[in-house]
């Protein structure tokens, strides 16, 4: 009896109150449908060239990210070379102090040596010259005999320790011509060493300026290509919104949206700050129907072939239609329009719109046909409501939730239907000023 009630009521009031609102608005049943189709072309042509820029954007940036990585490790290397390097040198200048010692070591060493050297000789001469006296020459210059053999033994005693020493010394000569030999060994391999770890370097180096050269060229075509892509986007975003205007969509203005919701609330019953408010929250009055095609957003089943039938009887292409996006959970989109129903409610309530604004099919994308259709639901919604709550704003918040959550509504209550009914608040004083 409700349903009939409302049929009733309904074309009365239309034809009394709010019809020739809809009629007073630019929608797409006026404009050229011609013109449509080929902004349609020409959006499918763009969103190609968009995901051929998306491409190379990517394929830059993994470049990029590759060579950002190859320049970080080089640098590495580079970094450790230089303590390898450093290493070396600290090294060498040791090994230039040994040698300088060594060399002093040898100087003293042969000096000692060439001194006892002299000595021996002076021994072994005066042996020789104490050898070859005669008898009378030896007993005159001592006049004991011990004496004599006591000098020759003495001199037999400091030749052989000069001996020893002489040799001793040259042994030492010889250790530190030795060690003299291994210090240069030493200095000649560090040396080649730091040699080999300064062209490695310089290789390494050439290679990293090689690698900053083509990362700076890598990420200047990748800004290139974003530079593109940002103006092929804005350029589609605008044939979109075009497309959108000729569906009878787009931004509106808050007197543009509030007229709309006035005739909404007409036909209804739901008051138009509540129906603002449900949209400013769903599609900030129609600026933001989402970015996503329904391929990758829709529920497959449930919604898209809906979808398809949808667009079909409005003549639209499909694939120029953005809907809203699946939530980061998983959860499908699909959300059409500025009421931002799925296609399986809006199917539900496609016939009741068609019956309060005349558009036959209704459609989503047209503002007219999405008010009706919000103000439909909350309509519903509130029934339900209001047996559960006795205060308006309590019945609201339920409608609100419900409208986003569907069955999970209780989940919502201070979430988002709290956020619509103080923003309906914020509306109605508004209104409430124009009206006066």
């Amino acid at each position: 009896m409700r349903f009939i009630a409302v049929l009733l009521f309904i074309p009365t009031f239309i034809l009394n109150t709010g019809y020739s609102i809809l009629n007073t608005i630019p929608v797409a049943f006026a404009q050229s449908a011609s013109e449509r189709e080929a902004l349609e072309r020409q959006l499918i042509e763009l969103e190609n060239q968009i995901a051929q820029h998306e491409a190379t954007v990517n394929v830059y940036k993994k470049q990029g990210k590759t060579l950002q990585g190859e320049v970080s490790s080089l640098n590495s290397k580079i970094a450790k070379l230089n303590l390898q390097i450093k290493a070396i040198t600290l090294n060498l200048s040791k090994l230039d102090k040994d040698i300088t010692v060594n060399k002093g070591q040898i100087t003293e060493a042969e000096d000692k040596l060439e001194t006892n050297k002299g000595a021996l000789a002076n021994l072994i001469r005066r042996l020789n010259e104490e050898e070859n006296l005669g008898l009378m020459e030896v007993v005159l210059r001592n006049p004991r005999l011990s004496d004599f053999f006591g000098n020759l033994n003495s001199i037999l005693v400091v030749k052989d320790t000069l001996s020893i020493t002489v040799g001793k010394v040259a042994k030492l000569r010889e250790d530190l011509l030795d060690k003299k030999e291994a210090l240069a060994n030493k200095r000649s391999d560090a040396a080649a060493l730091k040699a080999y770890q300064d062209s490695q370097k310089a290789s390494i180096a050439k290679t990293k300026k090689d690698k900053d050269a083509l990362l700076k060229e890598t990420k200047g075509q990748e800004s290139k290509y974003q530079e593109i892509l940002k103006e092929t986007r804005k350029t589609a975003a605008q044939i979109r919104s075009r497309i959108f205007e000729f569906l009878g969509g787009g931004e509106m203005s808050f007197d543009e949206a509030y007229q709309f919701a006035k005739f909404a609330e007409q036909a209804t019953g739901v008051r138009a700050a509540f129906i603002l408010a449900i949209l400013d929250r769903e599609s900030a009055l129609g600026q933001n129907v989402g970015k996503c095609g329904y391929k990758t957003a829709m529920h497959p089943t449930r919604d898209t072939p809906l979808f398809l039938a949808l667009t079909a009887s409005l003549s639209i292409n499909p694939d120029t239609i953005t809907v809203s996006c699946a939530n980061s959970d998983g959860a499908y989109g699909g959300a059409m329009g500025p009421s931002q129903f799925i296609p399986s409610t809006w199917n539900i309530y496609k016939d009741r719109i068609a019956e309060v604004t005349g558009h036959n099919p209704a459609s989503p994308w047209n503002n007219g046909d999405a008010f009706v259709g919000t103000a439909l639901y909350m309509k519903d919604s509130l029934t339900g409501c209001r047996a559960i709550y006795s205060k308006q704003l309590d019945q609201e918040r339920c409608a609100a939730a419900k409208y986003y959550a569907g069955g999970r509504w209780r989940s919502h209550l201070w979430g988002y239907g709290d956020r619509v009914v103080t923003k309906a608040q914020q509306f109605q004083s508004d209104i409430d000023i124009l009206n006066s």
